[in-house]
């Protein structure tokens, strides 16, 4: 990291007084896009979802437990896989810290995936996490909802990701890629599709990206390579390199 030049106590507050213009003009526009993510039209869900759950199979429906809004996590977990995927995992430590307060705030967040109940609950137990996590094994919402791909689409080069603006780029051509969808659940019991974010949008969700946009070194990728891991496999990445 190249240091930062070193100045009075006056200068620095001045320097973050004139930053704070700039974080306040930032911030502003934030709540304007949040105001218009929530103005977004809805789409009514018409298919039938079923998804295996530790309570028996469940509609889309009922994974609202009570409340009108979900929050689904996509974790990537193929079937096939042994592990959830390192990114998603680092995505997934981020739904426990604040799911009980959403809990009060009228809003489930749970995660999907397309892996066996089984495994979902066994790398669950071993990320040590609480947050509900179910399997769509068999259906197609992860198909429909953009975030699991067939294989005549990978063999062909070309998928419809992040709504059409990720399409034949390499980075991306998987079977499986990260996303987040939003649902609302109208007294009548019916569900509809509010908001989804894919790729970089879901950065807005990694509150340990923000911690490390405040520090000195910031996030540096560079200097910290097949980083974030499974949290259990930092140890013994550091060990195998002496």
């Amino acid at each position: 990291m190249q240091p930062s030049k070193v100045v009075s106590r006056e200068e620095w507050i001045a320097a973050s007084r004139a930053l704070l213009k700039k974080e306040k003009v930032h911030m502003r526009d934030g709540d304007a896009l949040a105001a218009e993510r929530r103005a977004l039209p809805w789409v009514k869900v018409e298919k039938a979802y079923v998804f295996d759950t530790t309570s028996g199979p469940k509609a889309l429906a009922e994974l609202f437990d009570g409340r009108s809004q979900l929050i689904v996590h996509h974790l990537m977990y193929v079937p096939e896989w042994s592990a959830g995927c390192p990114g998603c995992s680092f995505q997934a430590e981020h739904i426990d810290g604040p799911a009980p307060h959403l809990e009060r705030h009228n809003v489930r967040i749970i995660a999907v995936s397309r892996a066996p109940l089984d495994k979902l609950l066994a790398y669950k137990a071993r990320m040590g996490w609480r947050f509900e996590w179910v399997s769509s094994l068999g259906e197609d919402f992860n198909y429909d909802f953009k975030v699991s791909f067939t294989e005549d689409e990978i063999a062909k080069g070309r998928i419809d990701y992040n709504f059409g603006t990720i399409v034949t780029d390499p980075r991306y051509l998987n079977e499986e890629l990260p996303g987040v969808s939003v649902f609302y659940k109208a007294e009548a019991g019916e569900v509809f599709h509010t908001y989804s974010t894919y790729a970089r949008g879901l950065d807005m969700l990694l509150g340990a990206h923000h911690y490390l946009d405040i520090t000195p070194e910031g996030r540096n990728q560079g200097a910290y390579p097949n980083w974030p891991r499974r949290r259990d496999e930092y140890d013994i990445a550091a060990s195998s390199h002496g």
